[in-house]
Formats: structure tokens, sequence, C-alpha cells
């Protein structure tokens, strides 16, 4: 198998992991054969320098093998006296270090983390790189050890370089589906989603399938349109980079495409959409293959400029209603809300009873369009 074939292989596995977190331990399995290395961890939170951090997902593998149990022990008892944690939050975005160098010489005597953690785990000689994620979040990727006794070659570290736009992708659209309650759902229940805006697309760029959230931008040609069922933007310098966005995802002959993400300008004057592109593997069925050959995210989490004020004065809702709803239009779950508001589920879900019952609807899809439709209305008076 040429290299070529086998880096496909490892962006289609990255490809699969962002859509079900159940693949990673595939992915890391390939990185590891592709790049002779021991493993892999990647970790991804929210906090910068000096901030108390979140984590929001973090997997350790050994030949492509999760370890649970050294993740929870790290995290337990390592990560808070772990040298190179603020060392790495201050690192530039893409930019690789081996591991040992984020630690003084003094600390590669003493430092427990680099001395038991590291050394089980076979990253010692590893490299740490950090990346800038969505919505100001941080992503760490750890590559472990090389398996050659002699250290990294040029031609290892070119190919973890090629690697990194790929993991971006993956982890910009798993946060999202995350986010909407999608994660790990087939092709046909993404469609159910009320969460963020899901487009399918065939082998030629055509649409499949959008789910209520995407069509409702389609319809309105708030930044998007479907024209003679080809995606397009309004913007035409949005609708270059989305044209060519798309002819990377779909590339002729059944090669490999490449995944990536853009942003398109909104007409109601909103932060702009952000589109995350995903190849979908190739599947075959009984009669033909698999007609989805790509599928767009529509990422709505920008839409925190919506203010409740407006919204409570549109609609006519009390103070956490409108909170609520101004909430759960920005692409946060039932879960999410209750937590950024410090109220139970059950709570949420009452007020999202009483909001149906005001106006007449039932589906949190109809709920999103209220609120959306109050974005240019005036500002109440303070």
């Amino acid at each position: 198998m040429s290299e070529r074939d086998i880096f496909d292989r490892i962006v289609a596995s990255l490809h699969e992991a962002a859509l079900d977190d159940t693949h990673w331990a595939g992915a890391s399995a390939l990185i590891d054969e592709a790049l002779r290395t021991k493993g892999s961890g990647l970790v991804f939170g929210a906090g910068g320098p000096g901030e108390k951090v979140q984590i929001f997902f973090a997997r350790f593998f050994h030949q492509g093998r999760r370890q649970a149990e050294l993740e929870r022990e790290y995290y337990k008892v390592y990560y808070p006296m772990d040298e190179r944690v603020p060392r790495i939050r201050q690192l530039a975005d893409s930019r690789l270090v081996p591991v040992r160098d984020l630690y003084t010489d003094e600390e590669r005597k003493t430092s427990a983390t680099y001395n038991e953690m590291l050394a089980r785990a076979h990253v010692q000689r590893g490299l740490n790189v950090r990346l800038d994620g969505p919505n100001d979040s941080r992503v760490v990727w750890r590559i472990s050890d090389p398996v050659a006794s002699d250290g990294w070659t040029s031609r290892q570290i070119a190919s973890v370089c090629r690697l990194l736009p790929h993991i971006r992708h993956c982890v910009a659209v798993r946060r999202r589906l995350d986010g909407a309650g999608a994660l790990g759902s087939s092709l046909d229940s993404l469609l159910a989603t009320t969460g963020c805006g899901i487009v399918q697309l065939d082998w030629r760029g055509r649409i499949l399938e959008a789910n209520d959230r995407a069509r409702e931008h389609l319809r309105t040609g708030d930044g998007l349109g479907d024209e003679d069922g080809f995606l397009f933007a309004h913007s035409p310098d949005d609708d270059t980079r989305l044209q060519r966005l798309l002819a990377r995802a779909l590339p002729p002959f059944g090669a490999q495409g490449a995944a990536g993400s853009t942003t398109v300008d909104r007409s109601t004057g909103l932060p702009p959409l952000r589109l995350h592109v995903s190849p979908v593997a190739s599947r075959e069925t009984e009669s033909c293959a698999w007609p989805v050959s790509a599928l767009v995210v529509v990422d709505l989490g920008s839409d925190a400029g919506i203010d409740p004020g407006v919204v409570a004065e549109s609609l006519g809702l009390t103070a956490a209603e409108s909170r609520v709803a101004a909430l759960l239009a920005e692409g946060k779950t039932v879960g999410e809300v209750a937590s950024e508001t410090g109220c139970n589920v059950s709570t949420i879900r009452t007020h999202v009873r009483h909001i149906f019952d005001k106006h007449g609807i039932r589906r949190q899809v109809d709920l999103v369009r209220l609120v959306l439709s109050t974005a240019n209305a005036p500002r109440p008076r303070r």
C-alpha cells in the first residue's frame, strides 16, 4: 500500500471518528501504523493561560487500545502537578514540541509525572501539539514515543504536520454534534437533530436530505440557499470558498475527499454561520453504493447575539422563559441549558412546555424559528 493510500485511510477514519466516538481507537491504530509510534492521546477543553480548564474529552490509546485506567489515574493524581500543563497552554497554535522539552533539566530528574506516568504511558520521547479549537476551546494532541530507538525522522514529523488540520476539523465536528445531542447517530437519525443544521450531499454535491434547521436557512436565504438542488452561499466570496470546499470533499473517480470548514455571512446581521464539510466513507448496499457522500454540519452556536430581552418582549415570555428560548436557539441542548442556568432539567422542560402552550407549537425546531424571527426586532429600552 502506498504512502498516499495509508494517509487516505487515516483521514477516512478520522471522518468516522468525528461522527462516532467508537471509531477513535481505530483511527489511533492507523496513525500508529503509519507513523511507527506506540500510541496517542487527544484532549480538548476550554480555558486559557491562568484560567480554570474544563475538560470536554480525553482519550489515551496504546497500539489501538484505549487506556481508560491510565486516563483516570492521570487526571486524578498527576494532572494537578504536571509541570508541562501551563506550558502547553501557552504554545502557539500547531507548534510541535518534544515532550521532554516541556520539562526543565531538573524536572526531568524529579518530576513524578515525567518519571512515573509518562514512562508507563510511553510518552517521554513523544510529541505534544496544541491547536485552537472551536468557540475558544483548546485541543492537545499527544503522539507517543516512536518505535525506533533513534528518535523522530523528518518524514514522521512531516506526516504529523499533515494530519493537524484533519485532527482540528474532526474535533470541531465532534463538538458540534455532541452539543446538539447527535454524536453517534446514524445518518438518518442526524436529520432529527435540532441543535445544528445537517445537510447530506450525494457524490455530485446535490442535496439529498436536510434537517428542519438547515431547511429553514435554505428557505429564508439566511446566508445559504438551494439552487437547482445544489448548496450555495449568497455572498459571492463566501460561495467561492464553499464550492472549493465541496469540490475537495467530493473529488472525482472515488478518491478520498478532504474535510474542511468555512464561514458564511448572514443577511439577518447575526454572526456568520460556520460550515463543517466531512466526506462520508463509501458503503455498499444490496443494490448500489451508499448514497450519502458528504455531510455538511451548519454550526449555529454563534447565535449568542440573541438578546433574551428582545425575545421576552417580542414573544410575550417571562425572563426565565426567554433566557431558555434564547439558549436553545443558540444550539444548546436542554441539559446544557440546565447547566448554564443552574436549574434542573425538569425545570427547563417546564419552561419549554409553557412557551409551547403560549404559541401553540409542539416542536423545538418551531421554537427556534420563533426566536430567530426576533433577531431584527428593536432592543427593549432599559
